[in-house]
């Protein structure tokens, strides 16, 4: 486990998704697995999951799995620096 670091492409991601202002179901109607992109993020709403799920790349080498809910992601873009563990991708 890897702690993912509440970067500013973190925190962009998640104003973004704040600022939608939709609420679970309506992600789970528009879930996609590549719906946010950045330099070393990748992800979307997981409707089986009922939470955000992104890999994080930090080098070509190192690729980490991690998920958080939408509340998760609302506290973040108020600038909220929860810890998020991040497993590596296999």
């Amino acid at each position: 486990m890897r702690n993912i670091p509440i970067s500013e492409e973190l925190e962009s991601i998640c104003k973004e998704i704040h600022l939608k202002g939709f609420s679970e179901k309506q992600w789970s109607e528009i879930e996609s697995d590549d719906m946010f992109q950045s330099k070393s993020l990748v992800g979307g709403y997981d409707a089986d999951e009922n939470e955000f799920c992104f890999s994080y790349t930090q080098s070509q080498n190192e690729e980490y799995w991690f998920q958080f809910s939408l509340a998760l992601a609302i506290e973040i873009s108020n600038g909220g620096k929860p810890k998020i563990l991040g497993r590596m991708a296999e």
